[in-house]
């Protein structure tokens, strides 16, 4: 039984002669994969006197059960043996010759030819001319490695020429041997070997094998033709598994002419086998080669009539892409009838797969995907089952499959820490988890989430974020948990249940206590960057509000209160292009300023969407443009509480245009910096706002009672205090005013004017009158200083010409 398929398999390999290069003894890997990669790059090579170009297959592991099978598809035979040594003294070099002939053993009946390239060894045994064994100085000294490949390769071919011919021409009178797999070999015991259907199964199985040495030969036509002749035998006497394999070799001889680019895909991915394919695998199957494959003059020697044009032979014995398809079910369907031909029937899918994918039939590439996951091989390792899944995903990758393929891939990743293995690998099972997301449609920015409609299934984009925090706790990563954690919360918030809130927070307080949340980039060993997850819905904010100063610190225009008011409206014109502009400056500019060393003031109105009380420590303000100063504040909002008022606070401490550009906070032992920018429906009245320069402030005072009704109406622009007092006719009385800088900045100006209101009578004389200079000689009036005047108020009214004298007495 064949036991270890090779998923990279593809039809065009069909074609390849298989070599193996193994180390003998201790040889540095770095030293063996470097001699490796330059014998591998010698993938294709053109036969020298004809048109015809070999292909090889190079592998640095092969299992020998799996070379059994080599008579019923010549590909998986081994028939190349290169070995490679460290000797660095004669006396052991009689050991290592011996580990090579062993080594030949192991392959023994396949190989066609051997080689043994020797690092190290100088003198005369290195000397010594031989056609097996290449001596080199050192790894760094081997410039001719490449040349000795290629003609190890011609001796390969020459073994495979005179296989061809000697199996191809019809010796009439010789037995031809029967063709067996490994499984069958004890149901043939005692046939009667001398019957027609015994001698059309020996006739229908060699010209399949002659079909198979045909196409490692470079002869596409001549395959053809017997892979026809071989079905038509062996169908006539139903030889089912192996008439499967002269199907699947029609498939790949049609294929190889049809695509000549190859159905390989992705090169590097073939490389992680252990095969290697060569900087020329772009070109493996070079367009030219279509004209080249055919050498008329081979033709004849099998007997087959070369006068028709090889061209209507080949068009005529090709598959079409369509044929392919059919043949490859109807090749699967005979392998599947044997359990024994698991690898085989996996492999012939995998190869179907890769061709529809170029043919872009997505579903019907996922109905043999369906039938190769399926297909029961023998135990597993845990190792194969990776493998094995991760091959899957990218096959359902290739046909556009993705939310199939992450699910293949997530079963991979779950298998890399699957219980049974000793020391699981949480570093590769996280890299597969990552390699799941897009397939998901998940990603780890959280600015992918914050517009419009989620995308996706959440429950599995939850359950695959816990994985991910599983993965980063087994690995030793308490910062990537926090992350992940967070971007959970943040993102999946609208589909956790009250529960899961609870358990979230409570994961995500357990990880903060040994590693905080912060708002760097995390970088992972493979290069990939983590965004940060600030918390924008832990509150949820809905408006945010710049406020104006208290009245008393309000910074007013100094209008001359002597001088004239000139009038400095400008005619109104109306432009709607300029009200459009001026209206979005507008949403941005505030009509208020700020003034700098005072304290202004933020509200938010915030809401909890949490079942239980949310703790938010040190909330404060993001602002750019001036200096400031945040004082942040710690809230406690009760259990989805509904909007809530929250006033945010700081000192300004340059001068210029400020803009608030957001929010800072410490939630659940995550620092979150929250910009409005990323904040989807905030109401703002605008967030630029004008800082000037610190400002005097002045106290005013007065040794007269206050008054409890106000004169007039304040118009806002001016702050007022009122005072009343009693005067008959005639009398007077003084008013002491006291001015007390209470700011931190020099009062310079002080101006004095009075205007009388609501009277109706003649007034004569000055009711009010005061002097300044003693007063302005302290200015400008130093911070903590007080100034004094006194005003003299004097009445003298004339109650001559009245009516209601009495009425007016009152007033």
């Amino acid at each position: 039984k064949m036991s270890v398929p090779d998923y990279m398999q593809c039809a065009e390999d069909h074609q390849t002669l298989l070599v193996v290069v193994h180390p003998i003894g201790v040889v540095p890997e770095e030293s063996f994969f470097r001699i490796y990669k330059r014998i591998s790059a010698v993938s294709q090579v053109n036969v020298r006197d004809s048109q015809r170009v070999l292909y090889i297959r190079y592998r640095h592991h092969y299992p020998p059960e799996n070379n059994e099978w080599g008579d019923f598809q010549t590909h998986r035979k081994v028939v190349g043996l290169i070995t490679i040594t460290d000797c660095s003294s004669a006396k052991d070099w009689p050991q290592t010759f011996e580990k090579f002939h062993l080594q030949k053993e192991m392959y023994g009946s396949t190989l066609y030819d051997s080689r043994l390239f020797v690092f190290g060894l100088q003198g005369e045994i290195a000397e010594q001319p031989r056609t097996d064994v290449a001596f080199y100085p050192s790894y760094d000294e081997c410039e001719t490695v490449e040349k000795r490949i290629e003609d190890f390769i011609e001796s390969l071919f020459i073994v495979l020429e005179s296989k061809r011919l000697d199996r191809a021409t019809d010796k009439s009178g010789d037995k031809i041997p029967l063709l067996c797999v490994p499984f069958e070999k004890k149901d043939f015991v005692g046939l009667d070997t001398d019957s027609r259907h015994y001698k059309k199964r020996c006739q229908g199985r060699m010209r399949k094998h002659v079909g198979d040495l045909c196409l490692q030969a470079g002869m596409l036509q001549d395959s053809l033709v017997h892979y026809h002749m071989a079905v038509e035998l062996l169908r006539s006497v139903n030889d089912f598994l192996w008439l499967g394999a002269a199907l699947e070799g029609l498939c790949s001889a049609s294929v190889i002419y049809h695509y000549p680019g190859g159905t390989g895909g992705k090169v590097g991915s073939r490389r992680a086998q252990g095969g290697s394919l060569s900087a020329e695998a772009g070109n493996r199957h070079r367009p030219g080669a279509q004209e080249v494959l055919i050498d008329p003059g081979a033709l004849t020697s099998n007997g087959i009539n070369a006068d028709t044009s090889a061209e209507i032979g080949r068009a005529k014995n090709c598959l079409s892409p369509e044929d392919i398809i059919d043949k490859y079910k109807e090749a699967i369907s005979y392998y599947s009838k044997y359990k024994n031909a698991g690898v085989i029937e996996l492999e012939a899918c995998v190869k179907a797969v890769r061709v529809l994918a170029i043919q872009k039939r997505s579903m019907e590439a996922s109905e043999f995907l369906q039938n190769a996951v399926y297909i029961n091989l023998r135990q597993l390792s845990e190792e194969e089952k990776i493998q094995r899944y991760s091959i899957l995903s990218e096959l359902y990758e290739r046909i556009g499959f993705h939310r199939k393929s992450a699910f293949f891939k997530r079963i991979a990743a779950m298998q890399c820490a699957a219980p049974s293995i000793p020391e699981p690998g949480w570093r590769a099972c996280y890299k597969l988890l990552l390699e799941t997301l897009p397939g998901y449609s998940l990603s780890l920015d959280p600015k992918d989430f914050s517009k419009g409609t989620h995308r996706g299934w959440a429950a599995v984009q939850m359950r695959l974020l816990h994985e991910l925090v599983y993965a980063s706790r087994r690995m030793g990563n308490p910062a990537l948990c926090v992350r992940h954690l967070s971007f959970l919360l943040q993102t999946m918030l609208d589909f956790l249940s009250d529960q899961e809130k609870k358990d979230v927070t409570q994961s995500l307080e357990s990880y903060t206590a040994k590693c905080p949340g912060t708002m760097e980039f995390i970088t992972l060993p493979d290069g990939l960057k983590l965004p940060p997850v600030p918390f924008t819905k832990l509150p949820i904010v809905r408006s945010v509000k710049l406020l104006n100063l208290p009245t008393s610190l309000r910074p007013h225009k100094v209008k001359s209160l002597l001088g004239q008011n000139v009038s400095t409206k400008s005619p109104f014109i109306y432009s709607p292009i300029i009200a459009h502009s001026r209206g979005e400056e507008r949403s941005k500019k505030i009509d208020f300023q700020w003034v700098q060393g005072d304290v202004c003031e933020v509200q938010l109105m915030v809401y909890n969407p949490m079942p239980f009380e949310l703790r938010v420590e040190n909330m404060g303000l993001l602002t750019t443009g001036v200096e400031f100063e945040s004082l942040p504040a710690a809230l406690s909002l009760p259990a989805e509480s509904g909007l809530y008022p929250v006033t945010l606070v700081g000192v300004p401490q340059t001068t210029g245009q400020i803009t608030v550009n957001g929010y800072h906070t410490s939630v659940f032992g995550v620092f979150s910096d929250c910009l409005l920018d990323n904040l989807p429906g905030v109401k703002t009245n605008g967030c630029t706002v004008e800082v000037i320069p610190a400002l005097p402030r002045l106290q005013m005072s007065t040794s007269l009672p206050r008054s409890a009704h106000t004169l007039q109406p304040s118009t806002g622009d001016e702050i007022s205090t009122n005072v009343s007092v009693q005067l008959y006719n005639g009398e007077s009385q003084e008013l002491i005013i006291k001015l007390e800088n209470i700011g931190t900045e020099p009062l310079e100006k002080l101006e004095v004017t009075a205007k009388t209101v609501n009277t109706k009578e003649k007034l004569y004389g000055d009711f009010l009158s005061w002097k300044l200079e003693d007063t302005l000689s302290q200015f400008p009036l130093k911070p903590g200083k007080i100034a004094t005047f006194t005003v003299n108020i004097k009445v003298k009214l004339d109650f001559s010409c009245q009516e209601n004298l009495l009425q007016d007495l009152s007033d």
